[in-house]
């Protein structure tokens, strides 16, 4: 094996053929790449080629060249093009900061303490970056199978794999958020590091979205799962009629014509399309205004438009114009809470939670919202995410107000 001396030399090798290296890694699913076509890349120039085989940048497999898989898992990883889903690598990290973290506290020489607290972060940060790259090849792979592969078996086979992989991936989740939460809870009152604490409640932000996108995920494989079942079963039927067709016994042994008069299928036939009328009294009302202008929008001939006696329509009601008021995003306000009531635990132990009502009352939504429909946001969080949050047998009172107090249920 071909070990390289320096960073230089690597990056000097690579830039002396990057056409060559380009070309193969655009075509390294699709071609297999001939040693004439690699050669002619490079300008017929043969030692630079048994230069990069030497180096083992490409390998030679008979009159084949290809990239060698150090290299092509460097590209990949870089540039985000590798649809394989690996989980062992967050295993892996999570063992590797429990080991940082013990080293952390029986370390008694500060930048020695300082030197692991760095490396926990950039391993939080892989974590997080590893998850949300596992998940998009997961969605990925999900759809690829369903659409792609011919046959239902070997379908049926990998979304059942994908969706073992689809649990996998969330246990690690679990695990990320119970060591951060509870298993080194001591660690993280001992490194006060801002710029830890503000990688965690990122990385906390990241795997909540990471686990809704997994709900999704399921969702999708068991609605394929079902359609491959029901496309499973017609195409048996469909083998089992043409069987008895080509055996000239389909009328003795099925009752098909008996259900074909019966049925009266019209599925080959063409529809025609249905003509209605407005009538007068609906034209005049407020229900019909903006159908009206969308007809009057859409006519090829305005002038003649125009020149009708309409009179109900002022200059404001020919414009186009878009009317909206802006819907309040539940999920990301109750994200918000909860991160703010992280950092508030963070930054001070022993401070008092705030309760949801409270903190609702005094949130600064990108809209004016008064009091009556911040209340009314907090029943319907309390309805839609009580499995994230906790109700306490406490009661507040705000202004008029008598709630019962909801607190985040990790906290």
């Amino acid at each position: 094996m071909y070990i390289f001396r320096s960073i230089h030399e690597i990056i000097n090798t690579i830039a002396a053929a990057r056409g060559l290296l380009t070309e193969m890694f655009e075509k390294r699913k699709t071609l297999s790449f001939r040693y004439s076509d690699a050669l002619a890349l490079l300008k017929d120039d043969e030692n630079r080629l048994k230069l990069l085989i030497e180096k083992e940048v490409i390998r030679q497999n008979g009159n084949f060249v290809e990239l060698d898989a150090r290299f092509l898992d460097f590209f990949e990883l870089l540039l985000e093009a590798n649809e394989e889903i690996n989980t062992a690598i967050i295993d892996e990290n999570i063992a590797f900061l429990h080991e940082l973290m013990d080293y952390y506290e029986k370390e008694q020489i500060a930048s020695r303490k300082e030197s692991y607290v760095r490396n926990i972060k950039i391993t939080f940060q892989k974590i997080a970056r590893t998850t949300i790259r596992n998940i998009m090849n997961l969605q990925s792979s999900i759809d690829n199978a369903f659409k792609h592969e011919p046959t239902y078996q070997i379908k049926i086979a990998k979304l059942e794999n994908l969706d073992k992989k689809r649990i996998h991936i969330q246990q690690l989740i679990d695990t990320t958020e119970n060591l951060i939460l509870h298993e080194e809870r001591r660690f993280f009152q001992q490194a006060t590091d801002e710029e830890l604490n503000r990688i965690l409640l990122e990385l906390r932000s990241e795997l909540q979205l990471s686990a809704h996108s997994l709900i999704r995920a399921q969702q999708d494989i068991i609605n394929y799962l079902n359609q491959i079942k029901s496309q499973v079963i017609l195409v048996e039927k469909i083998r089992k009629v043409k069987y008895l067709q080509d055996q000239f016994e389909l009328r003795s042994r099925s009752n098909l014509s008996e259900v074909l008069e019966r049925e009266h299928s019209v599925l080959v036939e063409g529809s025609v399309p249905s003509s209605f009328k407005l009538s007068l009294p609906y034209l005049s009302t407020d229900e019909a205004r903006p159908v009206i202008l969308k007809v009057l929008r859409n006519l090829q001939y305005r002038e003649i438009i125009r020149s009708n006696e309409a009179g109900a329509f002022s200059e404001e009601d020919m414009e186009s114009q878009a009317m909206y008021q802006e819907v309040i995003d539940l999920e990301e306000t109750l994200s918000d809470y909860i991160q703010a009531q992280a950092q508030t635990r963070w930054n001070d132990a022993s401070a008092p939670e705030e309760d949801l009502f409270h903190y609702l009352m005094h949130y600064t939504f990108a809209r004016e919202v008064d009091e009556q429909e911040r209340t009314t946001l907090f029943c319907q969080m309390v309805s839609l995410y009580e499995n994230r949050l906790r109700i306490s047998e406490e009661f507040g009172l705000y202004h008029q107000y008598e709630y019962a107090k909801v607190y985040p249920a990790n906290s």
